[in-house]
């Protein structure tokens, strides 16, 4: 059946092999996390001088570390000499430079080529212009997005745009001061399916009902398949019961300093494309940082993000955690249940959406103007 077939409360899906060709995942990676804004790194895990952390966005390998001066530096993480993979853990400190392990090309926290034998014996070498590429870096919300593109777009018009339309406007999101939160809980998890399915899973609500007892229990108005993303500026309210957004419903902590009377008692949950997920309660924030490896498999990086005196005196944030990490599982499990089937003949021209989804399909049609693939 074609889309101009389907009835009119219907609206169609990407085809199935859109989630399972490997070339359609090279594509994505081209023209989608090599060229927007990606989320990367939280600041806050990078404190000292030396720190490092390695990320994989599309197929490059990106080296972001803390410099002398205080900022943030990020590199591709290749040394310029004969392409070795400069640093091959995933974390880490060093002490002053960046040493390649095959040849010994040494790079200073600037990226600046600092030694290398004989160096001195090639005077004509330009320690800047062979020093590490950079990669453009911004800081928001205490995080380091990184942009691979030689000209990236507007921070502005994309990623603050997201949170623009969904939210109204920015001040909405500045109340919670997220770039001032601890760190409460970090889980990684690792998702056998395609980024895409785990995005749509996130944008709807059509499935609460079904999987989710504990969240329609705190957020009733789930349950009737309507996600807090299907309004602009709407938050999904608690109900008359329920105290916290905890996994008993019971009390949480004190409000965020900035969040006001209107957001009390409100779940809010933004997509930032092309990878991040931001939830917004009262008392805490979660942000899910999506780091697609394969056409069949997502690495998930989910933080719990609470006030600085929650997290320095050590109080049990278990509860609030344990809600939105089963909400996670439920997830994710249902994303792993679909990936298989996007193979299958029957999927071969894609499923359908229904009226409260439609969102969906503004996001596929997004992936496909980006790609340029209306073809698919």
């Amino acid at each position: 059946m074609t889309a101009t077939e389907l009835p009119s409360s219907l609206i169609p899906t990407l085809p199935g092999n859109t989630y399972t060709d490997p070339a359609i995942f090279e594509l994505e990676q081209e023209k989608i996390f090599e060229q927007m804004w990606f989320c990367a790194v939280r600041g806050a895990d990078l404190p000292d001088a030396g720190n490092f952390r390695t990320v994989q966005i599309g197929r490059e390998s990106v080296l972001v570390t803390r410099s002398r001066d205080g900022s943030l530096r990020a590199f591709l993480n290749i040394c310029r000499h004969r392409g070795a993979r400069l640093c091959v853990e995933e974390t880490g400190t060093v002490k002053r430079n960046f040493q390649c392990p095959y040849h010994a090309w040494t790079y200073g926290l600037d990226g600046k080529l600092v030694a290398a034998p004989n160096l001195t014996s090639m005077p004509d070498i330009d320690r800047t212009e062979y020093g590490l590429k950079p990669v453009h870096l911004r800081e928001w919300l205490g995080y380091a997005w990184l942009c691979l593109a030689a000209e990236p777009p507007s921070f502005e018009q994309t990623v603050q745009q997201d949170v623009r339309e969904r939210l109204g406007n920015l001040d909405a999101i500045g109340n919670y001061q997220v770039s001032e939160l601890g760190l409460g809980r970090r889980i990684t998890y690792d998702v056998k399916a395609n980024w895409k399915l785990i995005i749509e899973n996130f944008m709807e609500c059509y499935h609460c009902a079904t999987i989710h007892p504990e969240l329609t229990e705190v957020l009733p108005e789930f349950a009737g398949g309507y996600a807090a993303q299907y309004y602009v500026g709407h938050g999904a309210v608690f109900g008359d019961e329920i105290k916290g957004f905890t996994i008993d419903g019971g009390e949480g902590f004190d409000r965020l300093d900035g969040v006001d009377s209107d957001q009390d008692r409100r779940y809010y949950a933004i997509t930032v494309r092309p990878q991040v997920f931001i939830n917004l309660v009262p008392d805490h924030v979660i942000i899910h940082r999506m780091f697609p490896m394969a056409a069949d498999r997502t690495i998930v990086e989910c933080d719990w993000l609470y006030a600085k005196d929650v997290v320095a005196t050590g109080k049990d944030v278990s509860r609030s955690v344990e809600l939105f990490h089963r909400v996670n599982e439920q997830d994710f499990e249902a994303c792993e249940r679909c990936q298989p089937a996007m193979s299958s003949r029957a999927y071969a021209q894609g499923g359908v959406l229904v009226p409260s989804e439609h969102h969906i399909g503004e996001f596929h049609r997004w992936v496909q103007e980006v790609t340029s693939t209306k073809g698919w």
